[in-house]
């Protein structure tokens, strides 16, 4: 994975759940959220 802000990558997850993209790629980055400890 690219390496992204936590700003970029919540923006990511939040664009990648509006526009219902693979299900694979919003678990992936709803892990990485997860592991920075972010909050949704």
């Amino acid at each position: 994975m690219k390496i992204m802000s936590n700003e970029m990558l919540v923006a990511a997850y939040r664009d990648a759940k509006k526009n219902n993209h693979e299900r694979e790629w919003i678990e992936l980055l709803k892990l990485e959220i997860r592991k920075r400890g972010l909050k949704l």
